[in-house]
């Protein structure tokens, strides 16, 4: 049996885009000798300082919840627990629609079997130490021009590749989700290749 490749990505539970890419990653472990660890960033901490439009900074007000809430199961259970709790989440904010808040944290942890009184995490800035270094460990390599998803993975002979995206939507299946992974770990291994982008005609579609 073939060891399977330990693959990271940064996540806030708050990004359509980053939720559509876990989808796809876990259409990969399906199909590709890829294991998935899901890691926290934050919108809230990248956007610190910057001049940003009334309803955007409204969201990163609300954004510092969710991500806190990640830490402290980070730091309670592991990282398999983490992944379960961004399920719980995704499902309730982009496909359920559900308002970002203690109610919907108390609901998505009990949905991924955690204890529902570490919703009151969402208060508690003393995790913020912990959060920005997670954010800091996912972003250094790509840097502040870019957010969520991020991707760490071992590229060719042995080097680590880190990227942003891919931004896609909707989420790739079966084969063709190991496809878009083929090509993406190509250009994100080839030295010197920064970018390839296109302008998004399609709002995120969740399936």
């Amino acid at each position: 049996m073939n060891e399977r490749t330990s693959v990271d990505m940064w996540f806030d539970p708050i990004c359509p885009w980053a939720w559509i890419t876990s989808r796809w990653l876990l259409e990969v472990e399906q199909v590709r000798d890829v294991q998935v660890r899901f890691r926290v960033m934050s919108l809230s901490v990248l956007n610190e300082g910057r001049e940003l439009p009334e309803p955007y900074q409204e969201a990163m007000r609300t954004g510092w919840g969710p991500v806190r809430v990640c830490i402290a199961v980070q730091q309670r259970y592991g990282s398999a627990a983490v992944s379960a709790l961004y399920t719980a989440l995704g499902t309730r904010i982009h496909l359920g629609k559900e308002q970002v808040g203690p109610q919907l944290f108390a609901a998505a942890l009990t949905d991924a079997g955690l204890d529902p009184q570490l919703a009151e995490a969402a208060e508690d800035s003393g995790l913020d130490t912990a959060l920005r270094e997670s954010h800091e460990e996912g972003m250094r390599p790509v840097g502040t021009e870019v957010g969520t998803p991020v991707i760490h993975a071992p590229g060719p002979e042995g080097r680590k590749v880190a990227f942003f995206g891919p931004v896609v939507t909707p989420a790739p299946k079966g084969e063709a989700a190991g496809r878009l992974w083929d090509g993406v770990l190509l250009v994100a291994g080839t030295p010197g290749f920064f970018e390839l982008k296109r302008t998004r005609d399609l709002d995120p579609i969740f399936e």
